[in-house]
């Protein structure tokens, strides 16, 4: 009969000393790190949030939610929210709408998918509206394009000038047709705006798509772009399978709009306060 252990590997103290000391080593919290998306470096999620939310290595933007990017956009204590008791209902009873609605509404703390108000950028008082990527990655239903389209009516009535931050995936499927008739609502309170002598500013995040780009998006009288934003109609695989060719690359991104022309220009997220403000400075009504 074999012994008991015998082929057991026998302990060593040198070995026994090394687990020991590996296992009185720190550990970080996964809460506080974040992998970023493009080069992949661990950042610090303070740090990170110190620097608006950019990769201090190769520059990648991280999607921000409307209240931080409202922070970092707007003159402090000088926002002043409207129309925040408005959300979706299922018009249409469209199955599990309520649940998405509910799940969205925990993600983002919002109870829609943009925020609108007023406030001032460099001093500058200006109308608002900020799309929010954590309530149905900015879906535009009926509520976004009424909140959207009163904004504009409001600064149209106080002559002010809008500034709006797009992302969205486009139309909201759940509310079919009338998601979709949010695009000629908005795109007349829009030309509305501009019949009276108002400035417009389109500020396109990532990603921008669907009817949002067909509509508000791109009406703007300035088009700015954060880098490498996707903005597009349809996404890309459609189109490849549509066209049944490969895309070149950086399709669809600002920097390929910017140069055929359907983008002004391209700011990074630290220069964008200070930018907007020049062209609210540039456009201003003088007496």
């Amino acid at each position: 009969m074999l012994e008991k252990g015998l082929f057991k590997k026998p302990n060593n103290p040198l070995e026994i000393h090394e687990k020991a000391v590996d296992a009185q080593q720190p550990s970080i919290p996964e809460e506080m790190c974040v992998s970023c998306p493009s080069c992949k470096e661990t950042l610090f999620a303070n740090e990170l949030e110190e620097n608006l939310s950019v990769c201090h290595r190769c520059g990648h933007h991280f999607r921000v939610g409307a209240r931080q990017r409202i922070g970092i956009m707007l003159d402090p204590d000088t926002f002043t929210e409207f129309y925040g008791h408005m959300s979706s209902t299922n018009i249409l009873r469209f199955p599990e709408y309520e649940k998405k609605l509910q799940k969205a509404a925990d993600a983002s703390g919002e109870k829609e998918a943009v925020v609108c108000g007023t406030g001032r950028i460099g001093g500058f008082s200006v109308a608002v509206f900020v799309m929010d990527h954590l309530f149905m990655m900015g879906s535009m239903g009926t509520v976004v394009g009424e909140k959207i389209t009163r904004i504009f009516e409001y600064a149209t009535e106080h002559s002010l000038p809008v500034v709006g931050f797009t992302v969205s995936g486009g139309a909201r499927m759940q509310e079919g047709i009338l998601s979709l008739m949010q695009m000629a609502k908005t795109s007349a309170a829009v030309k509305r705006h501009s019949d009276a002598g108002n400035l417009y500013i389109t500020v396109i995040t990532d990603p921008t798509s669907g009817g949002v780009t067909a509509s508000f998006a791109m009406e703007g009288d300035v088009i700015v772009s954060e880098p490498k934003a996707f903005i597009g109609f349809a996404g890309p695989v459609v189109i490849e399978q549509t066209m049944r060719q490969k895309l070149p690359e950086g399709f669809q991104r600002a920097e390929l709009l910017l140069e055929k022309g359907f983008v002004d220009d391209i700011v990074k997220r630290k220069d964008l306060k200070a930018y907007l403000a020049r062209l609210l400075d540039l456009h201003r009504r003088r007496a």
